[in-house]
C-alpha cells in the first residue's frame, strides 16, 4: 500500500447528548499490485477487531464503509 485516505461523514441524534447515530467511511486506498479482496478484510477487520474506536462507537451508532482501490502510488 502507498496510500490511503478516510473520509467520514456522520449524523448525530437531535437531543442532547447529540450522540452519533450513523457514521459511513469512504476508505481510498492506493498501491501497486493490491488484490482488493485483501484490502477489504483488512478494512473490516480494522472496523470489527482492531479499532477500540470504531467498536465503542458501534454499540450506538451505524458504521457502514465503501472501500475503492486505486492502481499507483497515490489516491487522487
Amino acid at each position: 500500500m502507498a496510500d490511503c485516505v478516510v473520509d467520514a461523514e456522520a449524523e448525530r441524534a437531535e437531543t442532547e447528548p447529540k450522540v452519533f447515530t450513523r457514521i459511513h467511511l469512504r476508505y481510498r486506498v492506493a498501491g501497486r499490485g493490491l488484490d482488493p479482496r485483501q484490502v477489504e478484510r483488512a478494512v473490516k477487520l480494522s472496523k470489527e477487531k482492531y479499532c477500540s474506536a470504531t467498536i465503542m462507537l458501534a454499540k450506538m451508532a451505524e458504521i457502514t464503509f465503501e472501500l475503492t482501490v486505486v492502481e499507483g502510488d497515490r489516491v487522487e
